[in-house]
């Protein structure tokens, strides 16, 4: 075998590769699809499975167009998709005689953090539980308002809706999507936090039930420098992402809403970005600026360790940090009393140069395929940065691509939710020869 097929990072791809080819293969099924549909297409039903397992949330076709056994196809696709990364690490430290199982193991506590678990068996125990409870909780309270407000198969309905929204797919039994519930705050604040919750990381979660545990009378519990860094990014962007949009839509898009319905959907649209994929507003009828911070926020995505996509707030967050502050002489930064090794900044700029590369690659790639038939740049541009972001917002272009235009989504989408963490995986080359220093000369 060569090196490439022994790294983890082969297992990875191949797994997702063989789930999403599997679940295309069910998408094709007579049955699956209402019969006025037509019969669809496997690059369409391929387009589909991409995107329930890895919680992308674009689609070409209706998803008010499966039948039962269509819809319960897209839940588990989903969620196994959500939890996939987590449930193949697993499955190969179970693996009798595996060689390979400390080094999987080591991985498995990459999901958490130094003092607050350190068991594999554990750390997937605890994952299942947190992913089960949220996701009962938030489709038992989406029914409750689903059928408050009349909609049909209320009880399916709030599941489905559950489900995708923590598992940050963005996929919708509704043809307009939550554009209905656009004055239906409850909702709203549910999909919206169940999102959220999704996008902090298994991480966040376990430290912050040891924060409630804490004040319940329990042991002393400090929130680690990760949770301290996420919780403080996810906060800053939810206050700055819902300014600007009040500023640039007020006299527009939002102009015949009542103030409070305002903020609540310009918070809706600084979160839902950041991996949700959710539409309350229609996306083409946002201003320029408006669509560019969305593309921004697609790209930043959530937390590591957690199921939303994009390329971390932690990366941008190192990145940030060595634009604005000097490092010492052995490399690292200082930012908040804690120090930033090298190694972790060598990481994370390589690791965002990496997906801002991917990310031009398959721009480029549309506007050959869909740009030269008359397709916008800048319509484009925002169905790349939402597939690669894993976010499934867009502004109409998905059900118009061509063929080759879907499939350069589809890779898109795969690449942003497995190849980014292929690519992250550390390498196993070492270098014997110590070669003399290249001096280059930069700016």
């Amino acid at each position: 075998m060569t090196r490439l097929q022994k790294s983890d990072a082969f297992y990875l791809l191949l797994s997702f590769f063989g789930l999403i080819t599997f679940g295309a293969g069910m998408l094709c099924i007579p049955g699956v699809w209402r019969e006025s549909l037509g019969k669809v297409s496997f690059t369409d039903a391929y387009f589909v499975a991409t995107s329930a397992v890895c919680n992308a949330g674009l689609s070409p076709l209706s998803l008010a167009d499966l039948t039962f056994p269509g819809q319960v196809i897209i839940i588990f696709l989903m969620q196994i998709g959500g939890l996939g990364i987590i449930s193949f690490s697993c499955l190969l430290i179970l693996i009798p005689g595996n060689r390979f199982a400390l080094s999987r193991r080591i991985r498995i506590q990459g999901f958490y953090v130094d003092g607050i678990e350190y068991r594999p068996n554990i750390i997937v125990r605890n994952i299942i539980i947190f992913t089960l409870v949220f996701e009962a909780g938030g489709s038992l309270l989406l029914i409750i308002l689903f059928r408050r407000a009349g909609v049909e198969n209320f009880a399916f309905q709030g599941l489905f809706h559950g489900i995708s929204a923590f598992c940050n797919t963005g996929l919708s039994l509704f043809p307009d999507q939550l554009q209905a519930f656009a004055d239906n705050p409850p909702v709203l604040l549910t999909i919206m936090f169940l999102v959220l919750f999704g996008g902090l990381g298994f991480i966040v979660l376990q430290d912050l039930l040891g924060q409630i545990r804490k004040a319940l009378g329990g042991k002393k519990h400090r929130l680690s420098y990760h949770s301290r860094v996420v919780l403080g990014l996810t906060g800053v962007i939810a206050g700055a992402g819902t300014l600007f949009f009040v500023m640039a839509e007020h006299g527009r898009l939002y102009r015949s809403l009542h103030l409070k319905d305002e903020w609540l959907i310009a918070l809706f649209q600084t979160i839902n970005p950041r991996s949700g994929g959710f539409d309350v507003i229609p996306q083409d009828r946002l201003s320029q600026p408006s669509k560019v911070v969305t593309c921004l926020l697609m790209l930043s995505g959530g937390a590591p360790g957690a199921i939303s996509g994009g390329v971390k707030l932690t990366t941008l967050f190192v990145v940030f940090a060595v634009m604005f502050r000097r490092p010492d002489q052995d490399g690292d930064i200082i930012v908040g009393h804690r120090r930033i090794s090298r190694a972790v900044i060598h990481q994370g700029v390589v690791y965002l140069l990496k997906a801002l590369t991917l990310l031009m690659l398959f721009i480029f790639a549309l506007s050959v395929s869909e740009g030269l038939e008359g397709k916008p740049l800048g319509m484009l541009c925002f169905e790349a940065f939402s597939a690669f972001g894993t976010v499934g917002l867009s502004l109409g272009a998905t059900p118009e691509l061509s063929a080759p235009g879907k499939w350069i989504i589809i890779a898109a989408m795969y690449a942003g939710r497995v190849g980014l963490i292929a690519l992250a995986f550390p390498s196993s080359k070492r270098y014997a020869i110590n070669y003399p220093e290249g001096f280059l000369l930069l700016g």
